[in-house]
């Protein structure tokens, strides 16, 4: 099989600052105490992901997963050992990122198919499926900056969904939005997987990445604890309870 994503001793550090005037950190070294911290958000992290396989990203809060997936997608480069995709990689990282607020929805719409490399006969040619998918009306034709969250979630996923990707990447991107709009999106997942897109799908919800995913990774503080099996990992996580919004799902 062709491996689509490879991941080998990936670190990433950043820098916490303690205090944030030029006087309180001189006041805090006068003192002997500590200005900043090092700390790895991705520490030596290893995996591979082959073509068709559909993971799941799961961790509490502050362990990596998001990080993760920038490295992934190459909004972020590791400080350490490297990563490796195969083919065309799209997605939602975050919902409205990228978005210009004193545009329209149309124009972002435009502005969003670009970075995510599709070209100008392309999104010509998915123009009508993509506003039909984020169904925003008339508001597609007024500035984002009027949009709530649930509005620019549409609109970012409609972009995403119809890029014609070898990976699909989604970071928590039906977290946001209603009923109707989180079933569509998740249909829709479930259709490129049927397509043999590889999908890597961070996610605190363990019935999206039971019925999703066929494996998946743990984060824990930055490493990987945990590779395998769906039920297992969801086991690991203790997060056995099935999700209501979830349990009609059927892959």
């Amino acid at each position: 099989m062709t491996t689509m994503i490879e991941v080998d001793g990936a670190t990433k550090s950043f820098t916490m600052q303690y205090h944030r005037s030029l006087k309180q950190i001189v006041m805090a070294r006068a003192r002997g105490m500590k200005t900043h911290d090092r700390f790895n958000a991705v520490d030596d992290v290893s995996f591979t992901v082959q073509e068709g396989e559909s993971i799941g990203v799961m961790g509490l809060n502050g362990s990596g997963k998001s990080t993760l997936l920038k490295l992934i997608s190459g909004v972020m480069r590791p400080d350490g050992g490297t990563v490796r995709t195969r083919g065309r990689v799209a997605g939602l990282i975050a919902t409205g990122a990228g978005f210009q607020a004193q545009l329209s929805g149309r124009d972002n719409l435009w502005l969003n198919a670009a970075i995510l490399g599709m070209s100008e006969a392309e999104t010509k040619r998915k123009l009508d499926e993509i506003i039909d998918f984020a169904d925003l009306g008339k508001f597609l034709d007024t500035p984002v900056a009027y949009y709530s969250s649930g509005m620019k979630a549409r609109l970012g996923f409609a972009v995403a969904i119809n890029v014609d990707a070898d990976v699909f990447i989604a970071d928590e991107a039906l977290a946001v939005g209603d009923q109707p709009f989180k079933r569509k999106c998740k249909k829709r997942m479930r259709e490129i997987r049927k397509q043999g897109t590889t999908i890597f799908f961070v996610s605190h919800s363990a019935g999206a990445v039971r019925n999703l995913c066929d494996r998946v990774l743990v984060m824990e503080q930055g490493k990987l604890g945990f590779d395998g099996a769906v039920d297992e990992g969801i086991h690991y996580l203790h997060y056995d309870e099935q999700d209501d919004d979830d349990e009609d799902d059927d892959i």
